[in-house]
């Protein structure tokens, strides 16, 4: 890997590709940032490892991403934090369109609930064994998925009452 990391971040990838090279899918960097690709089944294991032994103890922010791609389909980026190290690194899964999911990492911070539940929102993806997955913006009736990319524009008509768009004239 051709890469310019920092001591801190380049021993979080020689630790990882010592005790997950089957796991661990790419490393790079773009703009400044650390990406980590691993297999979306080793997610929650290699969360809880980076929090443990490489004091990545904040869980910044759970983003999805349609990459509108025949194979895996979405992806499920992981923006985490060392406070200590005054480091950041960004891990990612994709999966597949035709059952989009992955294990919740709710056990290792209890902060990706309402991250999680964004991302089955607007994405559709599901996180196995979530305390709460359930829609957090739109009805939980809502039968779409607002962010994919075949979702209208303009919306589907009819599919949820708005309100009026010209004021009352009384």
């Amino acid at each position: 890997m051709n890469m310019e990391l920092s001591d801190t971040l380049q021993s979080l990838v020689d630790d990882l590709s010592e005790n997950y090279s089957d796991q661990l899918i790419d490393v790079y960097q773009s703009s400044g940032d650390t990406f980590i690709r691993v297999q979306p089944d080793a997610i929650v294991e290699i969360c809880r490892f980076l929090k443990d032994e490489h004091h990545f103890i904040y869980l910044s922010d759970i983003l999805g991403a349609d990459r509108f791609t025949s194979e895996e389909r979405f992806e499920v980026i992981y923006n985490i934090v060392s406070l200590r190290d005054r480091e950041r690194v960004f891990l990612k899964v994709w999966i597949e369109e035709k059952d989009p999911t992955v294990d919740s990492i709710t056990d290792v911070w209890q902060s990706a609930s309402w991250h999680e539940r964004q991302v089955y929102d607007m994405f559709g993806v599901r996180f196995n064994n979530h305390p709460d997955l359930r829609r957090i913006y739109m009805p939980e009736d809502f039968d779409y998925y607002p962010l994919r990319k075949e979702f209208p524009l303009l919306g589907i008509p009819g599919s949820i009452e708005l309100p009026s768009s010209t004021p009352d004239t009384e």
